[in-house]
């Protein structure tokens, strides 16, 4: 779905909170609200103080729209995800939440093997 977007955006530096709002369809009062519950999305500004949002903003947007509205994750838990991809060092947010399924699922399997590795060894050197 971004690369579908990322294709249909006009070759531009940067984008009003109007024009960001037509590509996402997402009112910009939604946008505006956003900016102040995620610290991801932080457009810059003009010097008439007006927002120049840049295609990452713009994928984070449609991101959070994802998480908000598709996944229905509250605010506070896609802020926790977003939170989470950004510690983990992705370039990129991820759209399939499958992948971060995946990989918390393989992290639960590693724990689970660790702590029978160590039961393990415990009964060893008894």
């Amino acid at each position: 779905m971004l690369e579908a977007v990322s294709a249909l955006l006009p070759p531009q530096t940067y984008f009003s909170i109007r024009e960001v709002s037509q590509l996402t369809q997402v009112k910009a009062y939604v946008i505006r609200y956003w900016e102040t519950q995620f610290s991801a999305l932080r457009p810059a500004r003009r010097e008439s103080g007006q927002r120049k949002f840049t295609q990452k903003e713009v994928d984070v947007i449609l991101k959070i729209k994802e998480l908000l509205y598709d996944k229905r994750f509250t605010i506070a838990g896609a802020r926790q995800f977003l939170k989470r991809e950004v510690r983990r060092g992705t370039a990129q947010l991820r759209l399939d939440l499958g992948e971060s399924s995946m990989a918390s699922q393989t992290l639960d399997a590693l724990r689970t093997a660790r702590k029978d590795l160590e039961d393990a060894l415990k009964i060893l050197k008894s």
